[in-house]
């Protein structure tokens, strides 16, 4: 059942990205209220701990009103992103590769708070494909990998895995990468930080704020203590998926540079 539970956290998340917000709402609170309950390893610590931070989450945003975006949205946002990044609820899905379920959960939340209980427009959630998000991906990818490589391997982050991938394995990763990870991850930093930022403090500080905040949240992985050298990575990757959003505000283009750059990092390089 945890792969169904898998399916139906991962379908809102879908058809959101297909302009589908307001045949979904209904859906969204009843996808997110049974996926947990059916995935079999049901807990109620877990279970009252992620409906609680959903519904506080939904009422900042219901009571925020019209305004434009503030205390109540960073709030919100707040409280989403140290559920995630701290790890809370990571124990709700106990199977090796899918403990990041409590993840989509989130998404799925922040997708309908910000799409239908406050939509704030400009978030560029659309999956319809376009050869320019690809493009644009793929050229802030190539921007940022000399640098990467050279700065990673200078701080001894980075170590070469001769090892040779076939195509099937980096599709899987690739595509695994940008539905758990970069797609997620560029809602909250790009299409939802980013975005608001940019609306009270122009965009070039929002960039610079956004960017340095994605570094930090990389603080805690792959290590028991501060991870400076992730951190600082992680933060210059942030520019470069930040530049290929603000291309024309699209979280598909930046999700290609982030799930090319992880998924090249993961096989090659980490």
């Amino acid at each position: 059942m945890i792969y169904v539970a898998c399916a139906i956290l991962l379908a809102p998340m879908l058809l959101f990205g297909f302009g589908l917000a307001d045949r979904l709402r209904l859906a969204v609170p009843a996808a997110v209220l049974v996926a947990y309950p059916i995935s079999g390893y049901f807990r109620w610590d877990m279970f009252l701990g992620m409906t609680a931070v959903s519904l506080v989450f939904l009422a900042l945003l219901a009571s925020a009103g019209e305004r434009e975006p503030g205390w109540r949205d960073w709030a919100a946002l707040a409280i989403l992103g140290v559920s995630v990044d701290l790890g809370w609820f990571k124990g709700a899905f106990p199977v090796g590769g899918l403990s990041g379920l409590s993840k989509l959960l989130f998404v799925d939340v922040g997708l309908y708070g910000y799409l239908v209980v406050r939509p704030i427009g400009g978030i560029g959630y659309d999956f319809r494909p376009r050869w320019r998000d690809l493009w644009v991906g793929l050229r802030e990818f190539a921007f940022y990998t000399p640098i990467a490589i050279a700065l990673g391997f200078a701080l001894g982050f980075l170590h070469l895995h001769k090892i040779l991938a076939t195509p099937w394995s980096f599709a899987g990763g690739w595509l695994f990468t940008i539905l758990v990870v970069a797609v997620p991850e560029e809602l909250f930093f790009r299409g939802l930080m980013l975005n608001m930022l940019s609306r009270r403090f122009g965009t070039r500080t929002a960039l610079i704020v956004s960017s340095v905040l994605f570094g930090l949240a990389h603080f805690n992985k792959r290590t028991a203590f501060f991870n400076w050298r992730y951190v600082i990575l992680a933060a210059i990757a942030g520019v470069f998926y930040a530049r290929a959003w603000l291309e024309e505000r699209r979280i598909l283009a930046s999700s290609v540079t982030h799930a090319t750059v992880d998924t090249v990092w993961s096989i090659w390089l980490r």
